[in-house]
């Protein structure tokens, strides 16, 4: 089991060395391969054999307090992983397959523990998304990829909003991924009877001043948020869509009624990460965000056909700025 223990870690401390975001490892019918998910693209970096895989599965699921013996359902699991004064939060994800389970690991670094100003690249752009906050009811969202940061975002949000004015903040996660300080986290769990109607119910009763919603996935999910936020409370959430004006078309498909998204809808921001080089007061990759609120919103929300999008504010010319101000290279544009 040592030996397999240390393999593990060298696969743990290999990514986090190449600053990876997921790890993701898939059985085939006699080996394993193990890919990192880097700055948004999937790198090979090894295989094995499946008894060793079929191990070092075993070694994670124990560590993170999975149920070692259940293998028909997806289970989920989080590690704590120390490298010298750093502590880096994995999150651990089984799926079943035939024959075994696929495994997926995502990394929270210690950088997503940065200060809200230092996440972005452009702090006109954060001056901008701070003045949504001033709402006191609604719904503001961000969408984006897998690993672009919308998470990150909501949680330094969070941070931020709590250190300006006592905020009765609560979340709605499934499932946490980062502990917070002073703010109440509820875990959803269906097979114990916490969904996102039930938690909504009993979050109402602690009387939230905000509420966050991990993640916007189902028709379910956006009912629970518009609902939240028509009776008076400020939501945030993410949703997965192409960019902000997808977003509209998400929720719409998702049985929304635009009467409704024009009541509670305060800004959408679709949101990237960029890497960054020779900027010491940022971290290696920074945010830019391609943002939809006001007029533009409102146009969005009534015209049938979608309407132009200001070319300062997309990312192809964002990426060109953040080049010519030295931020980034010439293969970022």
């Amino acid at each position: 089991m040592d030996s397999i223990a240390n393999q593990a870690r060298g696969v743990i401390i290999s990514a986090i060395q190449q600053t990876a975001s997921d790890i993701h490892f898939s059985a085939c019918s006699d080996t394993a391969t193990i890919h990192f998910r880097i700055h948004g693209k999937r790198i090979y970096h090894s295989s094995l054999s499946l008894p060793s895989y079929q191990k070092m599965l075993a070694y994670f699921k124990f560590a993170s307090g999975m149920d070692i013996g259940e293998r028909t359902r997806p289970q989920n699991g989080t590690i704590q992983h120390r490298s010298g004064q750093a502590v880096y939060d994995l999150r651990l994800s089984t799926l079943p397959i035939i024959g075994t389970e696929s495994l997926a690991i995502r990394i929270l670094t210690p950088a997503e523990d940065l200060p809200l100003e230092r996440l972005f690249l452009f702090p006109a752009q954060l001056h901008h998304m701070k003045s949504w906050f001033k709402e006191t009811s609604g719904m503001i969202l961000f969408t984006g990829a897998t690993g672009s940061g919308k998470t990150t975002t909501l949680y330094a949000l969070l941070q931020s909003l709590m250190q300006q004015q006592s905020y009765q903040a609560i979340t709605l996660e499934d499932p946490i991924e980062k502990n917070l300080n002073h703010i109440i986290q509820v875990q959803v769990n269906e097979r114990a009877g916490i969904t996102y109607d039930s938690g909504l119910k009993a979050a109402l009763r602690h009387d939230p001043d905000l509420l966050m919603v991990g993640e916007i996935r189902d028709p379910k999910t956006a009912q629970f948020a518009v609902r939240a936020a028509l009776s008076g409370h400020l939501v945030i959430s993410t949703i997965h869509a192409k960019n902000a004006f997808g977003t509209i078309r998400r929720l719409m498909e998702m049985q929304i009624k635009q009467s409704d998204l024009e009541q509670t809808l305060i800004a959408i921001a679709a949101q990237q990460l960029l890497p960054v080089a020779g900027q010491e007061h940022l971290p290696k990759r920074a945010a830019i965000l391609e943002m939809l609120d006001g007029t533009l919103l409102s146009n969005a929300l009534t015209n049938q056909a979608i309407p132009h999008y200001p070319q300062s504010r997309t990312f192809s010319s964002l990426r060109r700025k953040a080049y010519a101000l030295g931020f980034t290279s010439p293969d970022q544009i």
